[in-house]
């Protein structure tokens, strides 16, 4: 069965992933390292990693599959994600893919190396409404080409 995974800490696009799930009666894992309030359902399981780095994305990557969605801008994170078979999805609705993962991990390091040397500072743009409803149609395309192909 299509599941969802969400990487919660910092996800900017929690409700909307509510919605399509809802509409689709898909299960969404919220994985955090601490407590997120979401919605009562049956639909909805909260999962509460121990602290440590990357415990969060470990759980994520030691369950999720083909045929499964998970929601994360976290780039190494996307990368465990499309190796084990799953569509990723940013929260701007940017689809991860085998074809893009090697650029975007190398544009990652690049960024991380960057603002480490004092050439970046700042942080990424604020969410808008364009961002929005492209994560809602990349989301959506996502479900339909997995109830469609299985994968």
């Amino acid at each position: 069965m299509l599941e969802i995974y969400v990487d919660a800490d910092g996800c900017p696009v929690k409700e909307e992933t509510y919605r399509v799930a809802g509409r689709y009666g898909l299960k969404v894992w919220l994985v955090a390292n601490h407590w997120l309030r979401a919605p009562e359902s049956p639909l909805i399981e909260k999962v509460v990693v121990e602290e440590g780095l990357d415990r969060a994305d470990d759980w994520i990557a030691e369950r999720i599959g083909t045929g499964d969605i998970a929601i994360t801008s976290d780039v190494p994170l996307a990368d465990r994600c499309v190796k084990a078979g799953a569509r990723v999805i940013s929260g701007q609705g940017r689809p991860f893919t085998e074809n893009s993962i090697g650029n975007d991990l190398a544009m990652r390091n690049l960024m991380t190396g960057l603002r480490e040397a004092g050439e970046i500072t700042g942080g990424g743009r604020p969410m808008n409404r364009q961002d929005r409803s492209r994560f809602l149609q990349e989301l959506d395309r996502a479900v339909q080409a997995i109830r469609r192909t299985g994968r």
